[in-house]
């Protein structure tokens, strides 16, 4: 796992290390990755200057390609009275060694990579029109492009992208990791990430967040000596008529991933006797499910009947671990009263799991206003109800009451089909019947669901007709590796 820098922790961190000429460090750094992703000492670049700091690490990165021989085409977007210092003393320096600066990019070049030094984390408004066609231009060249600290046009709070952006084969990172690169539009843009902290010791900085990109804590292997009671149970309530296939996948995956007992309690007028696929699913009247399971997951084809509603009343006050999504969600949203008692469970011993549309429910906003910032959304959310909240996506975040929080970086498009939802709260439940503590289990069962998916497009299956079904297998398998070591 990573840290992940917010924008005024980084200038922070700038301005104490100001005597140490990060940009020619940054320049440096970003010549060496550029001359091993070349290869080839004949291979020509074209640079992006553009008109700040960021333009000032792509002119130093410039003079070191020229230095080692390299053929080197600058373009220059801005104005040398307007540099910042550091960036002015940059472009003195390429002029001084013999380097040229266009204005436009040229019509008959002939280039093996692009480095895009446009702009950099400052970045927060939309971009004009000049750089916009910039942009698209240089998008359509169908070159390799490596982006400095962004690839421009990116917010590196958000991962929104800003009119328009650099698709870049390599992002070079400097300092430490932005939030932007992995969530939402952030890794449609930003290709291979490398990180390089410019030989800055930045352990004792407070960390905006954290990306997960391995498994985080696992659960112990099991003793020898246990039996089903020693491995939790799981009660899923949901299944309205037609929608009783999403409260199987829950159930499903909940079994699949280790819970000793998963009882499945359908709301539908003419329930299943029995799931045929998975005979151990224990299918039983919605009423006595609670009674039954260590913890509970409500919402899968839950349906907004009053039976539905009900339920959520009577099960809400009792004192254990639950995950609610979907249709759970929406009859939060519509109930002061269900909020109410929501926000009297212990803090962090409930788990929301919503999608954007839902999370603009719960917040009486719009979609894109979620998606515009979806840390600070999975944030609020996490501090109004008072749960931890999984906000599903691209880069999907998650948020403890406490103010921390995380970016998931496994998972792949393949994962944007029906069921994944319900797959996904299952193998939490699972987690927590297993008696791992709240957080750990979260973290664990959002990375391991999509990992679990990387597994299968690594095997050839996917990301087109990728199935929830199939990816609560696959994390099974994972799950196992991981604890006991197995390839």
């Amino acid at each position: 796992m990573h840290p992940l820098y917010d924008l005024a922790q980084l200038r922070e961190i700038e301005q104490q290390h100001l005597a140490e000429n990060l940009m020619e460090k940054a320049g440096l750094a970003a010549a060496g990755l550029a001359s091993k992703l070349l290869q080839s000492h004949e291979y020509s670049v074209l640079v992006l200057a553009g008109p700040g700091n960021n333009g000032g690490d792509a002119l130093v990165a410039a003079r070191h390609l020229k230095a080692a021989w390299h053929p080197v085409t600058v373009v220059f977007t801005g104005q040398r009275e307007a540099l910042p210092p550091d960036a002015a003393a940059a472009y003195d320096a390429w002029l001084a060694a013999g380097g040229e600066l266009c204005a436009e990019i040229p019509a008959h070049g002939h280039w093996q990579l692009v480095i895009d030094g446009l702009f950099g984390i400052g970045l927060s408004r939309p971009l004009g029109s000049r750089y916009r066609a910039l942009i698209e231009q240089v998008n359509t060249l169908g070159l390799p492009v490596l982006a400095l600290d962004i690839p421009s046009g990116l917010c590196m709070t958000t991962g929104r992208v800003l009119g328009a952006a650099i698709h870049a084969s390599h992002t070079l990172s400097f300092i430490g990791l932005k939030p932007g690169l992995f969530t939402l539009d952030g890794p449609d843009h930003v290709g291979e990430v490398h990180l390089d902290a410019l030989g800055l010791d930045i352990q004792h900085h407070d960390v905006a967040g954290v990306l997960i990109d391995q498994p985080p804590a696992l659960p112990c292997p099991r003793r020898r000596n246990s039996h089903k009671g020693s491995h939790g149970s799981v009660g899923v309530i949901g299944g309205a008529d037609y929608m009783v296939g999403a409260a199987i996948l829950a159930s499903r995956a909940a079994l699949l991933l280790g819970a000793g007992r998963v009882y499945c309690g359908l709301l539908s007028p003419q329930p299943l006797a029995l799931d045929t696929a998975q005979a151990e699913l224990m299918l039983r009247d919605v009423a006595s499910v609670p009674a039954l399971s260590s913890v509970l997951v409500i919402g899968p084809g839950l349906g907004n009947s009053s039976a539905a509603l009900a339920m959520l009343h009577e099960v809400l006050p009792q004192a254990k671990p639950m995950v609610l999504d979907a249709d759970a969600l929406n009859l939060l949203a519509d109930h002061p009263e269900l909020q109410t008692k929501l926000r009297q469970r212990a803090p962090g011993s409930t788990v929301l799991t919503p999608h954007p549309g839902e999370a603009a429910t719960l917040l009486a906003c719009s979609n894109a206003e979620v998606q515009a910032d979806r840390i600070a959304t999975a944030l609020k959310l996490a501090h109004s109800y008072q749960a931890i909240i999984v906000l599903k996506g691209c880069g999907s975040i998650i948020a403890l009451p406490d103010g921390r929080w995380f970016i998931n970086q496994s998972g792949n498009p393949g994962m944007a089909s029906a069921g994944m939802g319900d797959t996904l709260c299952g193998i939490i439940a699972a987690l927590l019947a297993q008696a791992m503590p709240m957080e750990q289990a979260v973290l664990l069962g959002v990375y391991l669901h999509g990992a679990a998916a990387d597994a299968l497009l690594g095997r050839g299956i996917g990301p087109i007709g990728l199935t929830a079904s199939e990816v609560a297998m696959s994390a099974r398998a994972l799950l196992n590796a991981w604890v006991y070591g197995r390839e």
